[in-house]
């Protein structure tokens, strides 16, 4: 996949000017030109694949206003971090289905928490005909990413089989062309790949930490952290096995102690060199999210140079981006492309 032009994902839809994925996210993300978009999934009671960024899902939906669910209100482990709220699998999807969608950040995206209680939630099915839509001219890309595997293994609940069943019913389920899965769990990426789906895999690898899947069969003691996989020797490893790795963008952009992100790093050279695509995450115009050198202003939710940060990451050569705001990665694509 490695190009001089990178995919631009809207991430969870255009989420930077609409509820994160609804509908409208995601059909404003094509319009304002993205090449894919990213549906996270998690499961319902009955298994069916939910869009959902996390399982607990009070700050995205109406859920907590809703006095005939006030009862389900509770405390669980997830990937090892206590969470308090109400969870897709306490609900059937009938259940779910009646809910309204959020803005999540609503202090920093006011006009997109405008649009609060207009939309419902979606399931798997329901995004990939979204993409088949706006495929009708130009091709479109599904890059799903599979949330809590080990945590539903360990209620009962199989992710991987209820995606799988869902991409079989759409008729996705052989179509590795328009078709990436990733996951923070490789081994759920395997038992997708297991029961037959053709797709393209993603290695997502967080800045920090390990992977839960590794912790829940190792232990934490002997579970090998992210950094590892980010070694030569860890990247060489993993071309065996998937397509490509997925990076928070301060893997790319080190930031130091002032917050400031002076220079990039070598990873994706480093990882191009070892035979995998690269992709990275989340490109946001807002200074609440920006290197401390690249902010505009005091406020938090105002655009800060989004563009020159947007830049230097596209400039590292990465085969791939998630943008909240679609249209401002796709400017800065063609800036650095221009400048080529």
């Amino acid at each position: 996949m490695t190009s001089t032009r990178p995919l631009v994902i809207g991430h969870r839809g255009a989420s930077g000017y609409r509820p994160e994925h609804t509908a409208a996210a995601y059909e404003l993300a094509f319009a304002l030109g993205a090449d894919a978009v990213e549906p996270d999934v998690v499961l319902s009671k009955d298994g069916v694949p939910v869009v959902r960024h996390e399982n607990e899902i009070s700050g995205t939906t109406d859920v907590a206003d809703r006095a005939e669910f006030a009862d389900r209100r509770t405390t669980k482990s997830i990937d090892g971090e206590w969470h308090t709220g109400w969870f897709t699998e306490d609900f059937t999807w009938a259940e779910l289905r009646t809910l309204r969608a959020r803005e999540r950040l609503t202090s920093l995206r006011p006009g997109s928490a405008t649009y609060d209680g207009r939309f419902g939630i979606l399931r798997l099915a329901e995004v990939l005909r979204l993409v088949e839509k706006a495929s009708h001219f130009t091709p479109r890309t599904a890059v799903v990413e599979l949330k809590h595997s080990t945590y539903f293994d360990s209620i009962g609940l199989s992710l991987e089989n209820a995606v799988a069943a869902e991409l079989e019913t759409a008729g996705w389920a052989g179509s590795s062309e328009r078709l990436v899965v990733e996951s923070f769990e490789k081994s759920a990426l395997f038992r997708l790949c297991d029961l037959g789906v053709r797709a393209r895999w993603i290695y997502l690898i967080e800045d920090s930490g390990t992977p839960f899947d590794q912790v829940a069969r190792q232990g934490a003691a002997d579970a090998a952290p992210y950094a590892e996989a980010l070694t030569d020797a860890g990247l060489t490893a993993l071309a065996g096995e998937v397509d490509g790795i997925s990076l928070d963008k301060v893997t790319i952009m080190p930031r130091d102690g002032d917050g400031a992100a002076p220079a990039t790093s070598d990873v994706v050279e480093r990882a191009h060199r070892a035979g995998l695509d690269v992709f990275t995450w989340t490109l946001r115009a807002e200074n609440a999210f920006l290197p401390s050198d690249y902010r505009v202003g005091r406020t938090a939710g105002g655009f800060g140079r989004w563009q020159d940060e947007f830049a230097a990451l596209l400039a590292t050569g990465v085969d791939g981006v998630f943008a909240d705001q679609p249209d401002l990665a796709i400017a800065a694509r063609e800036s650095v492309g221009g400048a080529n």
